[in-house]
């Protein structure tokens, strides 16, 4: 993660001496970078001269500098820490773009025009959100906005820099820019700070934030811990410094141990969250060790346990039992030095990566909800390119990794109101308009983007204002499906849709035609219409006889679904009259498959149940093919029964299927989205399962998804039908 190698409010004491804190950076950066960085700060000086911020009355120049050291604690390059000396600039010097290009480069340049933008994002954080249950995914989203429009990720460092050293000074501005300000901190940048694993500064500003928000419970706190921070952050050193020195004597020499005092805020949360009171806190003070192997972890938990007395109840093996996200670790909780509690965190580098990088990632913890699992790997690759070592990544390569663009196949655009909105990349103002209400997609007729009038199919970019012009009735056009004015699949579905709804009585004419013929061609005239629509997966006569007539239900389908009649059903086991005699061992394509009494018969396997061992199964006599070989509860099998009870025959697997292929279908039904049968062909193949046919059917928002696959036993199926389950909008899968 970003470490800062020492308090901030060091960094922050020595700024206040500009020159100072200039001549302690020469070690960090070489001559020519150190020949800028004064520079810089002779011209930042020049700039702001006697201007104050905003609401809080501070200079601007020595707040800068505060800011500029932060950043360089954060071991960021000398253009950042010079972009970061420069922030204000713009508001306060004409032309200030093109004099920091002439003066430190387009870099810098690029870097404070960039933080600019990202005051403009942190204005919809007060502005759009107009309904309370409204406010946390408005703020999920403008943070999601803010990583996509920046084009470099050291913009969102300076940022938050800047922000940590306001809520340093928060104290001379009113009240109520206090409360403002800190409730912003909190909702917005300590979950960002936290996201990017940027630690101190996400305490910093939760702690600050929590202290002017709620300021007599955060005093309540305080006075409850009964010690300075920086005594807690002694009582932390004392312990490593100990347990470091019996590791060394246990012959566990590689060993990584790291501590923190917990901090008011996080206490606030804890005890909030859990109902607990403060006195039924073990973690006020933790520490964690990172060893090689598994050994290793419960070498060092019997250590701890000998050198302090354990807390009863306060153990935890997350090795042996992970939890369901696989983070592993060992918590115990112990009465250390001087009769304070004390937690211990002890778990292997491997695991420590995971808790950090991957599934079990703490930020997804901290900040609660249902995560998404593309973007959450996006952040986890952002969280390894900030944990960097600053001897084996150079300046410039480390530069050129911050411009990776992570988050490019998602625009953030907003509404008149200021309210954000996620659409697929290359989104025209169509897909926002059906996106907002279908009704205003269909009645769409033109757009303003950032005030100026559109074409329908212009490519929206992130942080574009969008108003949709529209006709007090109307429709969608079929063009818009083929001239490229919709690119997302939310759109296009609904524009089909309504496209289909206003030829639906036409369809359903046609519809009814097919259906007559279908069910006097297999002699189920009689049937009752609702029950073969509701077996189909239709709610109503009228849906089903639609989908027929524009070719969306098979004839296929409709029959298996006319001939399964509520008739008398056959027997579970059919049985043969004859008694057994002999069996007779079939080929893998039927069929390694017994048949009772009788040899060498040619056996197929029935294509409307395609069985797979070890189903229970039955044979019929069929004229002229041989025997078909159909699952004992196959509807057809039923009937046949029924009709001709004297061709039923006893089958059953043989042996010669092992390592045999068979064909079975499964249907996957979900939540209709763009590449919903990628991720689902993704899946089988990473599961190793060849499709030999797909047949998709879409209706409104519904994806029902009929999928032919081989396998080898019946028994492969829970494994690749919790698979499928994982998938995003997938509601059910079932074998046919």
């Amino acid at each position: 993660m970003v470490a800062v190698t020492r308090p901030l409010a060091q960094s922050i004491a020595e700024a206040a001496n500009p020159q100072g804190w200039l001549a302690q950076l020469s070690d960090r950066y070489p001559p020519d970078a150190m020949l800028r960085l004064k520079a810089a700060l002779a011209w930042a000086a020049e700039c702001y001269g006697d201007q104050r911020l905003p609401d809080i009355g501070e200079l601007i120049f020595p707040h800068s500098v505060a800011s500029a050291a932060i950043v360089a604690d954060l071991r960021l390059d000398a253009d950042a820490v010079i972009a970061a000396l420069l922030f204000a600039t713009p508001d306060y010097l004409k032309d200030a773009a093109a004099e920091i290009e002439k003066r430190f480069g387009k870099e810098v340049a690029t870097l404070v025009d960039g933080v600019s933008r990202v005051r403009q994002i942190r204005q919809l954080t007060v502005s759009a959100v107009h309904k309370p249950q409204e406010a946390a995914a408005q703020i999920e989203s403008i943070r999601k906005m803010l990583l996509a429009m920046v084009e470099d990720m050291r913009v969102v460092l300076i940022k938050l820099a800047w922000r940590t050293q306001t809520m340093h000074v928060l104290g001379q501005a009113p009240d109520e820019v206090q409360r403002r300000i800190a409730e912003e901190t909190l909702d917005f940048f300590a979950p960002l700070a936290n996201r990017l694993g940027v630690w101190q500064i996400k305490w910093e500003l939760e702690d600050l934030g929590f202290r002017y928000q709620h300021p007599d419970i955060y005093k309540k706190i305080a006075k409850l811990l009964d010690e300075r921070r920086i005594d807690r952050q002694q009582f932390i050193d004392d312990v490593i410094g100990k347990l470091r020195i019996e590791l060394g004597a246990a012959g566990v020499e590689h060993a990584s141990l790291m501590g923190r005092p917990k901090h008011i805020y996080s206490i606030y949360k804890k005890m909030q969250k859990k109902k607990l009171d403060f006195s039924e806190l073990y973690d006020i003070r933790a520490v964690r060790v990172l060893v090689d192997d598994v050994k290793d972890c419960y070498t060092v938990l019997g250590i701890v346990h000998n050198l302090w007395q354990p807390i009863p109840g306060e153990f935890d093996d997350y090795i042996a039992n992970p939890k369901g996200n696989f983070y592993r670790s060992l918590h115990t909780a112990v009465i250390g030095p001087n009769d304070k509690a004390l937690e211990v965190q002890i778990r292997t580098f491997e695991m420590h990566e995971h808790a950090e990088f991957g599934v079990a990632a703490h930020w997804r913890y901290k900040e609660g909800g249902k995560g998404d699992s593309k973007y959450e790997e996006k952040i986890a690759w952002l969280r390894q390119l900030l944990d960097w070592k600053s001897d084996v990544v150079g300046e410039g390569e480390l530069a050129d990794a911050f411009k990776a663009e992570l988050f490019d196949d998602t625009i953030y655009v907003l509404t008149p109101a200021g309210r954000v909105i996620a659409l697929p990349k290359d989104s025209t103002p169509v897909d926002f308009a059906y996106h907002l209400h279908t009704d205003l997609g269909h009645r769409c007729r033109g757009a303003k983007v950032d005030g100026a009038i559109v074409p329908l199919s212009t490519s929206l970019k992130n942080g574009q204002r969008v108003e949709i012009l529209s006709a007090k009735e109307g429709g969608p056009s079929l063009d818009w499906l083929h001239q490229g004015y919709v690119k997302s699949h939310r759109a296009a579905q609904k524009i089909r849709y309504w496209i289909r709804q206003q030829n639906l009585d036409v369809a359903i004419e046609a519809g009814r035609t097919l259906y007559d013929k279908e069910a006097s061609r297999v002699g189920r005239t009689q049937a009752k219409q609702e029950d073969v629509a509701h077996r189909i997966g239709f709610k109503t006569v009228d849906e089903m006889l639609a989908a027929l007539g524009q070719g969306e239900l098979t004839l296929r389908a409709l029959a298996e679904s006319l001939t399964f009649e509520d008739k008398p059903h056959a027997p579970e086991e059919p049985v043969h009259p004859d008694d057994v005699i002999r069996r007779a061992r079939a080929d893998q394509r039927g069929e390694g498959i017994l048949i009772e009494g009788v040899d060498k018969l040619m056996t197929l396997l029935a294509k409307c149940c395609k069985p797979v061992p070890p189903d229970a199964v039955c044979g019929f006599v069929t004229k002229g093919r041989g025997i078909s070989i159909h699952r004992s509860d196959c509807p057809t099998l039923k009937r046949l029964a029924i009709e001709a009870p004297e061709r039923l025959i006893k089958a059953d697997w043989g042996a010669t299927q092992a390592g045999g292929v068979f064909s079975t279908d499964i249907l996957v039904e979900a939540q209709d989205r763009t590449s919903l049968l990628r991720d689902l062909s993704d899946v089988m193949s990473r599961e190793k399962i060849n499709v030999t046919a797909v047949n998709t059917l879409s209706r409104d928002t519904l994806a029902r998804m009929r999928f032919t696959v081989e396998i080898q036993r019946v028994d492969d199926l829970p494994r690749i039908f919790t698979r499928l389950n994982e998938v995003p909008g997938v509601l059910r899968v079932i074998r046919l």
